[in-house]
């Protein structure tokens, strides 16, 4: 058996610094503006993202990476022999999971592969790469570490507070309604992500300082009866102190680990519009 390689589509969130200490490969995804394709998180940034829909009252496509791109990028990997163990966005949202099984396919290296419909996006997938790359460093198996994942893949809690819903609604993520009435009345929802699917939990009404302080002090019942090992803020750009003080209420509770702060990358961002923040984490 050769080494195990953990790789993820570039939904999963995770900051140059964790894929870097975990050696996660990253397989992007595309943005298309203008019939231009670019290269999730290489080619193009969020802000661009923004600037590119509000000047054209849209919002960006995003599509699965190309299979002759994901060919290129297994190929290395094949040819050295490693266990491929890849996370991709829920395939309820995206075919980036069928490209993958395609692309092993071709390099005819499927018995060497393992595919995992992450069933959640953004660092709801970031979670579970990282329990695989901790396991992997542990010298488990990639049928132990496949297995493992999928057992635990309904623990992860995944939500967020999205300060405006034009970005959902130009992506047609939310009927016109819905989005008219959220943005008249100022409503903020939750969303929350369950068997693959976006969801609103709740509403919130207010600014979204007071809007992220009231949803993380509403978990915190939850987030102490979760695996302790680490929590994820994740933000698609916002007010460098709603993240301070999300980040020091979560260090009151003197319960977790780890608490890394990411910032989404272009897919989820182009969904979800600026000043949208996550707790992301593992329930036990």
């Amino acid at each position: 058996m050769g080494a195990v390689r953990i790789v993820a589509d570039s939904t999963c969130d995770l900051s140059k610094e964790l894929i870097d200490k975990f050696n996660i490969s990253i397989i992007p995804l595309n943005i298309i503006l203008d019939m231009q394709s670019y290269l999730d998180g290489i080619e193009i940034t969020p802000q661009e993202i923004y600037q590119w829909s509000d000047q054209n009252h849209t919002t960006p496509k995003t599509a699965a990476p190309e299979i002759g791109y994901v060919i290129e990028r297994l190929r290395p990997m094949v040819e050295a022999g490693e266990e491929i163990i890849f996370f991709g966005i829920s395939e309820d949202m995206s075919v980036t999971c069928q490209v993958v099984r395609m692309a092993a396919a071709e390099l005819d290296y499927e018995q060497h592969t393992w595919v995992i419909n992450s069933k959640n996006l953004s660092t709801g997938i970031g979670l579970q790469v990282l329990r695989a790359a901790t396991l992997a460093q542990e010298g488990r198996s990639p049928q132990e570490i496949a297995a493992g994942i999928e057992v635990n893949r309904d623990k992860v809690s995944a939500s967020f507070v999205v300060d405006t819903l034009t970005y959902l609604h130009r992506g047609g993520r939310c009927n016109a309604v819905t989005a008219l009435l959220g943005n008249t009345l100022r409503l903020k929802p939750m969303i929350t992500v369950k068997d693959g699917k976006m969801g609103v939990a709740k509403k919130y009404r207010g600014k979204q300082q007071a809007v992220v302080k009231n949803y993380a002090r509403e978990m915190e019942e939850e987030l102490l009866q979760a695996d302790p090992a680490r929590v994820f803020i994740t933000h698609s750009g916002i007010d460098a102190e709603i993240e301070r003080e999300t980040y020091d209420y979560l260090a009151g509770l003197n319960y977790f680990k780890e608490i890394h702060i990411t910032r989404a990358g272009g897919v989820i961002s182009s969904h979800c519009g600026p000043n949208t923040l996550g707790v992301l984490y593992y329930r036990r």
